[in-house]
């Protein structure tokens, strides 16, 4: 009567789908059942629609629905600059509040950047990693969402400059993210491309399938190797996720394809100035990542440093290792908030906060993220990661809730580590949770349901376990298409036209 009537619908749905699942396990199965459960779950995924009970309470008692009415005239104005994890998290927690809240970013969409790399190696889709932010908040009419550029901040008239336009806050929060640093040597970026954005992932996708191509229709064996020879720069967890996962496409991912060359022939070297790679890992764990990757191919080079790198290859220790696709994933960037802000800042550009993640001198203003450094970690800095950026944002939120409110201060940011987690390749990665240390297997199991629990929205969920569920079974990627600049591939003098027996 409750789904009929479309009185709490989807809870009623819920409820029901459980029912029948434990009717089905009690061996009293229908045929019928099945059509029954695809029902519910339409009701439980879209709700009960316009004629129901559910809409008619939620048209005159709008908060119910979460859906929002128009913030009061004169409401605070609170600017959120960057939707990536502590963004988002910061303007969700304001919903319910009633203020203005303008979010801005220079892309139309948010990245869930620890799924990058297998957009770079063809095990995803771009589509199945992003989400569009309107969509995000299209129930909350306090929200708006810009799409622009930041190019600086006045603090003396409390304004963000998005070009030409001033767009003025009462309450700003940075959440800008950072970029990959080449330390002091930025001719090295058209070489070495980094993996921070959909872009990055999608060119280095291009080099490293190009590459392949490029092979079959060498005659060079030396011009062969160097296409087939893939070098990743950085030892951290992007660097040893990148090159688990090209390990398994040369072993797996292509049999059979091509004719003049073993793809499983082809070198993954992964460079690491340190003693050891993920040093941030504890060291056990670092020794057993190291192990899985050399179980699939991966040459670890540790304690080595890169001196030069052009389209030829690299420098590493004095030797020249040829190679035509080099990726770096050895150090970031914060972005220039600190120089929008006349801010200090660390080494990094990382912005130094107070403990209630704002900036000294000025109170209504917040930086969370990638672009702060908090040592709210035991003393320590927090560390760059989405759960970090998620409490930061959803710390400031509660701030100026409580600033609004007449409240007290709250208690000054402390950061809570959950773990972290690196995969290497197929039943292979670490974690380690307040001391404890799991790896293989049950590692890896965990961290694709920890990943696809923090994707946003269900279709990424759902196409993100099809495609894994898919490569599982088959070894077989299903996004490797040759996208983005094209003009490469004809200044590239390898391809040739070549006559074979």
């Amino acid at each position: 009567l409750l789904v009929t009537f479309g009185l709490a619908a989807r809870p009623a749905a819920l409820l029901l789908m459980l029912a029948v699942a434990g009717m089905h396990a009690a061996g009293a199965a229908d045929p019928a059942d099945v059509y029954f459960m695809m029902t519910l779950a339409l009701v439980g995924l879209y709700g009960p629609g316009d004629l129901s009970l559910d809409k008619w309470i939620s048209s005159i008692l709008p908060q119910i629905s979460g859906r929002q009415t128009c913030p009061p005239e004169g409401a605070p104005h609170v600017v959120i600059v960057g939707a990536g994890f502590g963004g988002l998290a910061c303007a969700a927690r304001l919903t319910k509040t009633p203020v203005r809240v303008t979010l801005i970013d220079r892309h139309n969409y948010h990245l869930f950047q620890p799924l990058l790399y297998q957009v770079a190696t063809a095990s995803l889709s771009p589509a199945d990693i992003a989400a569009t932010v309107r969509s995000l908040f299209c129930d909350h009419l306090n929200v708006q969402v810009v799409l622009g550029q930041v190019t600086g901040v006045d603090t003396t008239q409390q304004a963000v400059l998005i070009g030409k336009r001033r767009l003025s806050y009462d309450y700003l929060v940075l959440a800008t993210g950072a970029s990959h640093s080449y330390f002091g040597r930025d001719e090295w970026e058209p070489h070495a491309p980094g993996l921070k954005t959909i872009d990055d992932a999608v060119e280095i996708r291009r080099r490293i399938l190009s590459a392949f191509e490029q092979a079959e229709s060498a005659e060079d064996p030396a011009e062969r190797l160097g296409l087939l020879t893939f070098v990743i720069v950085g030892g951290g967890p992007t660097g040893v996720e990148l090159a688990g996962d090209i390990a398994e496409l040369v072993c797996h991912g292509m049999e059979k394809e091509f004719h003049y060359f073993d793809p499983a022939s082809a070198r993954v070297v992964l460079i690491q100035s340190a003693a050891r790679i993920l040093p941030t890992f504890p060291g056990v764990l670092s020794e057993r990542a190291q192990h899985s990757l050399e179980r699939l191919g991966v040459e670890v080079m540790l304690e080595s440093r890169v001196e030069h790198i052009d389209q030829e290859g690299v420098r590493i220790n004095g030797e020249r290792l040829a190679s035509r696709t080099v990726l770096w994933a050895a150090g970031v960037v914060a972005s220039p908030a600190a120089r929008w802000l006349n801010a200090e800042a660390d080494r990094s550009g990382r912005v130094k906060v107070e403990p209630d993640l704002s900036v000294a001198g000025l109170p209504n203003v917040f930086v969370i993220g990638d672009t702060a450094l908090a040592n709210a970690w035991k003393g320590k800095p927090v560390p760059g990661l989405a759960p970090a950026a998620k409490q930061g944002g959803a710390y400031v939120a509660r701030t100026i809730r409580r600033k609004l409110q007449g409240q007290s201060e709250q208690p000054p940011f402390a950061y809570r580590h959950m773990g972290s987690l690196a995969t290497i390749g197929r039943k292979a990665a670490v974690a380690s949770f307040n001391g404890v240390n799991v790896s293989g297997a049950p590692a890896w199991w965990l961290w694709g349901l920890i990943h696809v629990a923090l994707l946003v929205g269900l279709r990424n969920r759902i196409s993100v376990m099809f495609n894994w569920f898919w490569a599982y079974l088959t070894f077989k990627r299903g996004t490797r298409l040759i996208t983005g600049n094209e003009a490469s591939l004809a200044e590239n003098p390898v391809i040739k036209t070549i006559e074979r027996p």
